[in-house]
């Protein structure tokens, strides 16, 4: 497979922002029909390099494949202001760079999400639905906007102070001005460290990181993730640090307030939903009878499909690459 990718930068939104891209060797829409694009948005602690075999397959099958850095991520530009990081912002980057990539303000783009890029992906299909073709999302289930449900309070209810996106909070509270406690813990442990903690995690449980926790166990590395991947993505996220990507959990109650005349709205895109049934977020609290009981798809009345992978932890689109792509390019192929 060809893992080869062209490098570009556009000017979205106030900011650079740095995509990969691959172009189809052929395509079967007429010589003057341009390829369809699909648009793939990584999530934490990524970057546009998780989804490199997705790009790779699709692409050999007539499409045009783009992923970018997100803002703060990689070789994007990271603006200094912590309030910055809201969905808002974010998808308003990826109107800018379907606006660049595609031409048009009326074109659209299929878009594939995971974690964090899942979020963004609802959001963006929420807002601008007039953009999007389809959505092939991952790991995280779109959720209308509840009064009593502001995410902060909600996961430190579920899991306590020590709870991941709790810790990257300024001491568990999400004061925007305030910041850098974990980052500096985080310096102590080193990048490389953290990158093979979060990336290698795979018990279904939730990430605790309580204050002076061991780092001392060796880590052994998956099937999926060589020592090459590794390197890359150390290499990118000493250049860039972790303020720019815990900026995005540190502006969830933020999003959550902006998001309020959103309640009760539709994502009415098409949508096939893939989790893996190791994933730490299927075992979120009530998320996995949510999904099942028809709550999900009355928010999400286009949702076509639900696949549950078994065995399979939360990067399942790097763990089952040849299978998430085939989902991708069969529901795709519909449309």
């Amino acid at each position: 497979m060809d893992l080869t990718f062209t490098h570009r930068f556009v000017k979205v939104n106030g900011i650079n922002m740095h995509f990969a891209e691959k172009t189809p060797s052929f395509t079967d829409n007429g010589a003057s029909r341009p390829p369809p694009v699909i648009l793939f948005l990584h999530g934490f602690p990524e970057l546009w390099y998780t989804w490199r075999h997705q790009m790779a397959a699709l692409s050999s099958l007539g499409y045009r494949t783009i992923a970018p850095d997100l803002r703060g991520y990689g070789d994007t530009e990271a603006p200094e202001s912590a309030d910055a990081y809201t969905s808002l912002h974010v998808v308003g980057d990826l109107i800018g760079l379907i606006d660049a990539v595609v031409g048009g303000d009326r074109e659209k783009v299929f878009v594939v999400g995971h974690d964090w890029g899942a979020v963004i992906a609802w959001h963006l299909c929420l807002l601008r639905p007039d953009r999007v073709k389809a959505l092939v999302n991952m790991s995280v289930v779109f959720e209308p906007w509840n009064l009593k449900r502001k995410p902060i309070s909600m996961f430190k209810s579920f899991y306590g102070d020590d709870y991941y996106i709790c810790r990257f909070q300024k001491n568990g509270i999400n004061i925007l001005q305030e910041y850098g406690e974990i980052e500096a813990e985080f310096a102590k442990v080193g990048t490389e460290r953290v990158l093979l903690e979060m990336l290698t995690y795979r018990n279904p449980g939730p990430i605790l990181l309580p204050k002076g926790k061991s780092y001392d166990d060796p880590v052994s590395l998956p099937s999926w993730l060589t020592e090459y991947d590794v390197k890359y993505y150390v290499s990118k996220y000493e250049k860039s640090g972790f303020t720019g990507p815990v900026n995005y959990y540190r502006n969830m109650d933020r999003t959550w307030e902006m998001m309020g005349a959103f309640s009760n709205a539709q994502v009415k895109v098409p949508v096939k939903f893939i989790i893996g049934d190791q994933d730490l977020t299927y075992h979120i609290p009530r998320t996995k009878k949510y999904i099942h009981d028809g709550r999900f798809k009355s928010h999400v009345p286009l949702l076509d499909e639900v696949v549950v992978l078994k065995g399979v932890g939360h990067f399942l689109h790097e763990e089952r690459p040849d299978e998430i792509s085939k989902h991708i390019h069969d529901y795709f192929l519909t449309f």
